[in-house]
């Protein structure tokens, strides 16, 4: 069976103890197996270092629960800083701790960003050449390789980025060929893809490859999984606010599975079985209360690569 879970908001939650406590009780109402914790939601690492109060408050609510847990480490975390080296590096490392304090395996990184999108709105004249990102992948590996063999028990999953319009490629993490080459020159056991399938499929429409084709290469590499649906769309990275972007197709609309348009069947079936990770949905706050409608899509398309039978299209949403 599946494990199948939904990651916790950390805009939702914005370090209230007492909504993330409702949303696990949701969460297990609903049948999941396995929540993904935002310790950057949750105001348990400050200035890079653990809050030790904050983390039992934490893990008191935890014991009410039998999830299997991931962790997601703060989204501008990024071992490519080139100002704060030393503190993102903290960040990191007090976000392994924090997953081994909950007996978390996973812990999810965004993909390190040469240029980081809080950088997008500082004119271009700091484009990189070359040789600058392949150092600053090279720097990333390092510190990756460190944080790894530190912390042995946690599997670090280094997750794919979606494209921006205007200021892609930013990120190594955009195409799945460079990635998969990161990951194997890296090579331990515990640093693996987390294959964000929202993220490959805005990727795949933009740069114009197959997204089916980039899994089977990077298949083996796969631990963990997000699941949620959109529709490929690129937009500018100030275009934040959903309400402008859902009528036009557009944007990492993180919507429940089966209102989109991936072909998430497809995409799934190239690694599922065998894979025995976690298959987390990551939905936006605004479809907290349709978490249980996409589960039951996930497990309609799961049924169907189960039973090795031409796949039944998961209806897109409509309401008349």
């Amino acid at each position: 069976m599946h494990k199948i879970g939904s990651k916790i908001d950390e805009i939702r939650i914005d370090g209230d103890l007492a909504r993330f406590r409702n949303d696990l009780e949701v969460y297990a109402s609903l049948g999941l197996r396995a929540v993904e914790v935002p310790v950057h939601g949750l105001d348990v690492i400050k200035n890079g270092l653990l809050d030790g109060r904050r983390l039992r408050e934490v893990q008191h609510i935890l014991r009410d629960f039998d999830f299997m847990y991931s962790v997601h480490s703060p989204n501008p975390l990024n071992l490519m800083d080139p100002w704060e080296s030393t503190l993102h590096f903290s960040v990191f490392e007090a976000s392994l701790r924090f997953s081994e304090a909950i007996g978390a395996r996973i812990l999810v990184y965004h993909a390190g960003r040469f240029i980081p999108e809080e950088a997008f709105p500082i004119p271009r004249a700091h484009e990189l050449s070359q040789e600058e990102t392949s150092k600053l992948m090279e720097r990333e590996r390092e510190f990756l390789a460190e944080l790894a063999l530190r912390h042995p028990e946690v599997t670090i999953c280094i997750e794919n980025a979606r494209p921006y319009r205007y200021h892609s490629p930013y990120c190594y993490g955009e195409r799945i060929d460079l990635l998969k080459e990161h990951v194997d020159t890296i090579n331990l056991p515990n640093v693996k893809i987390n294959l964000d399938i929202g993220h490959l499929y805005m990727a795949a429409c933009y740069y114009q490859f197959d997204p089916v084709h980039a899994v089977t290469a990077i298949r083996d590499l796969i631990a963990h999984t997000h699941v949620h649906d959109n529709f490929g769309g690129t937009i500018y990275s100030h275009e934040k606010i959903q309400t402008h972007q859902i009528p036009f197709g557009r944007g990492d609309a993180h919507m429940p599975v089966g209102w989109g348009g991936i072909p998430l069947g497809e995409i799934l079936s190239v690694y599922c079985p065998p894979y025995s990770g976690m298959l987390m949905m990551e939905l936006r706050s605004r479809y907290f209360h349709e978490t249980g409608e996409s589960l039951e899509n996930l497990h309609s398309v799961l049924d169907a690569i189960q039973r090795s039978s031409p796949l039944k299209e998961v209806c897109q949403y409509s309401k008349v």
